[in-house]
């Protein structure tokens, strides 16, 4: 996994560059940012080259959007992969020009659509996209970044847990893409520290900690003094390096970002005596003016020390409950609501026998709950005897999944399935 950037790491807050799509636009570039990896090479080579002269250790690929769902909206899902491979070789050759060591990361964004969040409240359980499906296009997407070189893999502004579900899904189920750093960054709705699906910053890091990332953090939402406070709370509690890439301040009216170099890099000088990161840079709105400040405020302030290993997230329930799912999805729903409001923080989930279909039934009940108020905030637990109707459920619920496998002992197959979905083994 070391290829250089833990190394790196230990020694200073690395500098990641800042916003790709505000600088193509400075162009007058707009449009399918990840076409112009094709029909603008020149461009976003050259502001790559424009965040290296600033300072900036990292460079992330113009990937952001390189997937075919993204792409889909462009009439270009078929050339994804083909965008993702150059966005990874132009960063690369960018950074192998530096003169002095650059690293590169292969952004991955959430995509323009929700596994968790319901479209049509009159049926909560449908969505535009399947967990499978996503995870296809960020096996694509991920090849391109593998055959374009990068150092690491960032996956950013991620705003629903599932989605970097199917995410982590790929990685791990790529070996080449396993050995690379990968660094989460999550992106807050506001300061009380939600995601857009309702999940908190916490919850959502415990979420995909199965991934092993070497670096946790934020990034996009809000300026560096919104974020401020988020980020002093993930480096209290996160068993990992810490990263922050905040926006220039909020979008006006206009959609532009007022907030100035100096203003920027004076909130991140702060957070960075206060011991909180390891990776710094900018997101929306900012550009090399932005990361130059950024790495001259905290050029002289050492890295939050890393931890020694990774902690334990597992936390044991303290009170199950049975629930017996019928075809009666909303019935269940309701049936759910109830046991958690009694205080159940673990269902113990499985369909009823006579209920046909049990993989669909479960898939609509848990996409049912995934967003609900009440119930999102528990475990679920399923039963191992029913692989399809389990497997299921873990694709489609963003919280903490567990398996009851006393009486079904799991398959290789099935325990890396189960592994690559974050799912743990129900405690004796």
């Amino acid at each position: 996994m070391n290829n250089g950037f833990i190394d790196a790491m230990q020694e200073k807050i690395l500098i990641l560059d800042g916003a790709m799509g505000t600088m193509l636009q400075k162009y007058g570039l707009r449009g399918n940012n990840e076409e112009f990896n094709i029909t603008h090479p020149e461009i976003v080579r050259e502001i790559h080259e424009a965040y290296i002269a600033a300072g900036a250790d990292i460079i992330t690929s113009n990937t952001f959007g390189a997937n075919r769902i993204s792409q889909a909206g462009f009439g270009c899902a078929e050339k994804a992969g083909e965008f993702a491979r150059a966005g990874a070789e132009l960063a690369r050759d960018a950074a192998d020009a530096a003169g002095r060591k650059v690293f590169v990361a292969g952004s991955m964004g959430p995509t323009g659509k929700s596994l968790s969040l319901p479209l049509d409240i009159s049926n909560p359980a449908y969505r535009e996209v399947s967990f499978d499906e996503m995870a296809e296009a960020y096996s694509e997407q991920l090849q391109g970044l593998l055959k374009g070189g990068v150092d690491c893999l960032i996956l950013e502004t991620c705003f629903d847990a599932l989605n970097t579900k199917a995410a982590i899904w790929s990685i791990m189920g790529n070996p080449a893409a396993r050995q690379l750093p990968l660094i989460i960054s999550a992106s807050p709705l506001n300061k009380g520290g939600h995601l857009l699906t309702g999940q908190s910053v916490e919850g959502f890091r415990k979420s995909v900690a199965h991934a092993r990332p070497l670096c946790f953090g934020l990034n996009c939402s809000m300026g560096a003094e919104d974020l401020s406070q988020l980020v002093g709370e993930v480096a209290s509690s996160s068993p990992y390096a810490v990263s922050c890439y905040p926006n220039a301040g909020l979008p006006d009216s206009c959609g532009g970002y007022s907030q100035g170099p100096g203003q920027i890099a004076s909130a991140m000088r702060e957070m960075a005596l206060n011991g909180w990161l390891n990776i710094a840079g900018g997101c929306c709105g900012t550009t090399p003016e932005h990361i130059r400040a950024i790495a001259e405020a905290l050029k002289d302030v050492p890295p939050r020390k890393l931890p020694a290993g990774l902690a334990s997230e597992q936390e044991i329930p303290s009170k199950a409950a049975e629930l017996c799912v019928g075809s009666d999805v909303e019935n269940s729903v309701f049936e759910a609501e109830d046991l958690v409001c009694e205080g159940a923080d673990l269902l113990k989930i499985k369909t009823d026998d006579s209920v046909s279909g049990k993989a669909e039934v479960m898939e609509a009940f848990v996409r049912s709950i995934a967003t609900d108020p009440y119930v999102s905030a528990a475990s679920l637990c399923f039963d191992a005897s029913d692989w399809n109707s389990a497997l299921a459920g873990m694709k489609n619920f963003p919280g903490r999944c567990l398996l009851d496998c006393a009486k079904t002992p799991l398959s290789e197959s099935q325990r890396e399935q189960m592994l690559r979905l974050g799912a743990e083994v129900l405690p004796a």
